[in-house]
């Protein structure tokens, strides 16, 4: 066996495709503590999208059941109960028009008109709060959709700089001695658009959803306000 061939057998292969373990762990601390935050804020995302999915599914289920419910039922007192009302958006929408029609007629209904316009507005705000309690968490989707690539461009900046400066110190402008560095600081931007695109379609989707389903309670809270206008003429 000659020289060159026990040379080639002990001399371990090149790596043949990416590592990003690898890169991680010999970039530089600032690059580290960047590539950690990403990675967090990736996890914090998908949970929220997962979450978010299997709240608006029960949350949609229950209202279907308390709707079907409401037209066919005689016993509004019993379906509007604070326990039912729990975690039932249309419940609530429904109670707070219910509720200011009770109380626009204990105190005596001397002008109609402005009575429905207080139920209607009694509904129309229970809905926006509904609303915004669904899109709460969604804000964090937005932030991370747009600050995540700036983050992971901070580190890749940083990642650079560090590799200009291995340049100036070894005095060597060969690409042996840059690669590693760059390498190491666009697996930043990678991990900062690995955490915005999906932060961004979910936002766009979940809005979506929350307007849509907003815009039922509004459908729903239409067809309370009728019934309780058709209730009033005959009062």
């Amino acid at each position: 066996m000659s020289v060159l061939t026990t040379l080639a057998a002990i001399t371990p292969a090149a790596p043949t495709r990416l590592d990003p373990i690898e890169l991680f762990m010999q970039a530089d601390i600032v690059v580290q503590i960047v590539i950690i935050g990403l990675i967090l804020a990736s996890v914090w995302v998908w949970a929220i999208i997962f979450g978010f999915s299997l709240r608006m599914g029960n949350t949609r289920r229950r209202c279907d059941a308390f709707e079907e419910e409401f037209w066919s039922n005689d016993d509004v007192d019993s379906l509007l109960d604070a326990r039912r009302r729990k975690d039932n958006p249309s419940a609530r929408v429904a109670a707070a028009g219910i509720g200011e029609f009770r109380r626009s007629h204990k105190a005596g209904l001397k002008d109609h008109e402005a009575a429905r316009a207080r139920v209607a507005q009694s509904m129309e705000g229970q809905v926006a709060l509904e609303s915004d309690k669904m899109a709460d968490r969604l804000n964090f989707l937005a932030t991370v959709g747009s600050v995540a690539p700036f983050v992971g461009l901070f580190g890749t900046v940083w990642g650079i700089m560090n590799s200009f400066f291995q340049i100036g110190l070894q005095e060597n402008s060969s690409l042996a001695v840059v690669a590693p560095g760059i390498a190491e600081a666009l697996f930043a931007t990678a991990i900062g658009l690995f955490a915005a695109i999906p932060a961004v379609i979910a936002y766009n989707r979940l809005s979506n959803t929350v307007n849509g389903f907003e815009s039922r309670l509004m459908r729903f809270g239409d067809r309370v306000h009728a019934q309780i206008s058709r209730d009033m003429e005959g009062l």
